[in-house]
């Protein structure tokens, strides 16, 4: 059993967006899972949350509810491999253009504004 808190960190480390106990909460509540955040998630729990998203997780709910996370490297997903087309820098202006300067403004902030003669 983990907590809603954990099981986000956990889901979000395998879809491609960072999840929040609210949005566990949503997708329980979308999957007819009923969770109570201060009890924690429980296989059973997490398998059927794990159904209901599409694309499909790659662990099942009895692995990302384990203790040991992340998963060893044998139950987890290949990674594809990136590929870079050119190897060179890219390309940039040589020089930053200049800041354009804006009108003085008194020590107040407003524009317009200045302290009063003493």
């Amino acid at each position: 059993m983990i907590s809603v808190t954990e099981f986000a960190r956990r889901l979000s480390t395998l879809v491609p967006m960072t999840m929040s106990r609210y949005d566990i909460e949503d997708l329980a509540d979308n999957a007819g899972v009923r969770i109570d955040p201060a009890r924690g998630i429980d296989t059973d729990q997490a398998q059927r949350m794990l159904d209901h998203l599409t694309p499909p997780a790659p662990v099942s709910g009895v692995t990302i509810a384990a203790s040991v996370w992340p998963p060893p490297e044998a139950v987890r997903p290949a990674v594809t491999p990136v590929t870079f087309s050119s190897l060179g820098a890219v390309g940039a202006p040589s020089e930053q253009p200049a800041r354009p300067r804006s009108p003085r403004q008194g020590r107040g902030g407003k524009p317009g504004w200045s302290r009063p003669a003493r």
